[in-house]
């Protein structure tokens, strides 16, 4: 399992220096570590399009945002993301926790487990699935392609892949 400090400094060591989201228990510690530092922004949502549209401001003022939320977020901004980030190529890096994957979860997150990667394949959002081993690569990746691309990229973590 990977340390929630580790990641979150892996993040900050690749470039990202904004943060926002929505709480979910998967990344508990991730947020708390956020909200801790001093040395990065972490702004608490209540919705996850609204931390989208924060993250394109603060990516406006020249921060290179993330946007931390749970997968059932992902119905919440779409439009969000279709009709700001990709058209106006405002990237963010959204950390995405994958609740109902392969079916093991409470039953309010098993039909979007199964659908929200399709979801991103739909609107062409580039997306990547944490593993303890990929974590750093995939972070410095992801960077590579929000700065290539000038659009967002999600990276799925799934249940137990951080403390």
């Amino acid at each position: 399992m990977f340390k929630s400090e580790e990641f979150v400094q892996k993040l900050i060591d690749s470039g990202f220096d904004f943060f926002t989201g929505v709480p979910c228990s998967i990344i508990g510690n991730v947020i708390n570590n956020l909200t801790e530092r001093h040395d990065v922004t972490y702004v608490p949502a209540v919705r996850e399009d609204a931390a989208v549209g924060v993250a394109s401001g603060a990516y406006m003022a020249g921060k290179m945002p993330v946007v931390l939320m749970q997968n059932s977020g992902l119905g919440q901004c779409l439009n969000t993301l279709t009709s700001l980030n990709l058209i106006y190529k405002l990237p963010c890096l959204l950390i995405v926790t994958w609740r109902g994957f392969e079916g093991k979860d409470a039953p309010e997150h098993l039909v979007m487990g199964r659908t929200c990667a399709k979801l991103l394949d739909l609107v062409e959002i580039p997306y990547f699935t944490f593993n303890p081993d990929n974590i750093r690569s995939f972070i410095n990746h992801a960077h590579n392609l929000i700065v290539e691309n000038s659009g967002p990229v999600a990276l799925f973590l799934k249940k137990g892949v951080i403390d």
